[in-house]
């Protein structure tokens, strides 16, 4: 990193429309110094926004101040009161999700679920990454939830929010519990993750596998290495992601590839191969999100963006405001994922393109929600 970008003190200068005023959270700044943060992803805390009384420094004073900063990965464990979530975005492909930890090691740069941290009453930025929020009790409400007799049975979705493979996953094995209850419920469920530890549950996801009772995607987003190290720097490589989806599929596991978030100038172009190396490997479905940075995100994304690319940070940011009318981020349904403009047109024929030269999707193929059982329960007849 040059002298000159280390000194520099970046700052995010908001598009402003006929009638719109500039709150503070808008003139969020990035603390300035000579450190940079190796294996996060956010470089400093954002204002959390439901605090009305946070105190936040502009100016890191030295070492002891940004090791401060970089404290060790804190899991935070606690007693929740639910765990599965309606979801009623049209925008995701799911009705309802389960998240057993809030917050994700992974440090993905652009991630939308930073700033659900901030109801937790903590920051989108580093707070996001280092301090995990563990549901100890996820697999028993997973089990209360599905006992309920009001229950009918739809395909729930593990990492709605964040990664249920994440480094908090070695440590707790909650994902491995929830799936276990599923099976035995025959519940079914769609996994998306970065990790490879999933692997670790293949015997489980094998015999589910069987019953049609699971559907797994892997995301990939760039085989560029240096690029996915700043990017999403705790992910594992999309060579190892290669191996879970082959592996997986040769298991008799369903599998996909999400990529998300294509970014124009940074990795938009990997699309073909992405898709072909999926497919070689497996995969049999895919989807792909276009980058909105919303809320908290365009601060932590602006720093991220202007300190790692600064030869085409600029026009890097500007072809994402021509996807979004002149925004960064695009609130409405149906247009936020996706982008609008020639940039997020040409994404989205690469996308068809390429799906259908490589057999993408082609199949007619939905989870299992016939055999759904409660403990104890007769089979239905019809």
């Amino acid at each position: 990193m040059s002298e000159k970008l280390k000194q520099d003190h970046y700052k995010v200068a908001p598009q402003k429309h006929e009638g719109e005023k500039t709150s503070p959270h808008e003139e969020e700044r990035a603390p300035k110094t000579d450190q940079y943060l190796l294996g996060r992803g956010a470089q400093f805390n954002t204002k959390n926004r439901f605090l009305k009384n946070e105190k936040t420094r502009e100016h890191i004073e030295g070492i002891d101040d940004w090791e401060e900063s970089n404290l060790a990965t804190q899991y935070i464990e606690q007693e929740s009161k639910t765990i599965v979530n309606n979801v009623d975005s049209p925008d995701v492909g799911m009705s309802y999700s389960m998240n057993p930890y809030a917050g994700c090691e992974h440090g993905c740069i652009y991630c939308y679920a930073r700033n659900v941290h901030e109801y937790w009453g903590y920051s989108a930025g580093l707070d996001f990454e280092q301090k995990i929020i563990v549901k100890k009790n996820a697999p028993q409400l997973l089990r209360k939830f599905l006992m309920h007799p009001k229950w009918q049975c739809a395909p729930l979705m593990l990492s709605g929010n964040t990664d249920c493979y994440q480094p908090a996953e070695q440590k707790y094995r909650l994902t491995r519990a929830m799936l276990e209850v599923c099976n035995e419920f025959n519940q079914p469920v769609g996994i998306l993750t970065k990790n490879s530890w999933i692997l670790k549950d293949k015997d489980v996801l094998q015999e589910m596998a069987k019953k049609r009772l699971v559907s797994a995607m892997v995301s990939i987003t760039s085989f560029n290495e240096d690029l996915r190290r700043t990017m999403e720097p705790r992910t594992t490589t999309a060579k190892q992601k290669l191996k879970v989806i082959n592996e997986l599929s040769s298991a008799g596991v369903r599998m996909g590839i999400m990529m998300g978030p294509m970014i124009p100038g940074l990795n938009e172009h990997e699309m073909q191969r992405i898709m072909k190396a999926a497919s070689d490997n497996g995969a049999t479905f895919t989807a792909y999100t276009f980058i909105r940075l919303n809320g908290a995100i365009k601060f932590l994304f602006h720093d991220w963006l202007f300190k790692n690319f600064p030869d085409r940070a600029d026009k890097v940011w500007h072809l994402i405001e021509q996807s979004h009318d002149g925004k960064v981020n695009d609130t409405r349904w149906g247009v936020r994922m996706r982008g609008e403009g020639n940039i997020a047109q040409m994404v989205a024929q690469q996308y068809k393109k390429y799906g259908k030269l490589y057999h993408m999707n082609a199949e007619e193929w939905s989870l299992d929600t016939s055999i759904f059982r409660r403990p104890g329960e007769q089979g239905r007849l019809f």
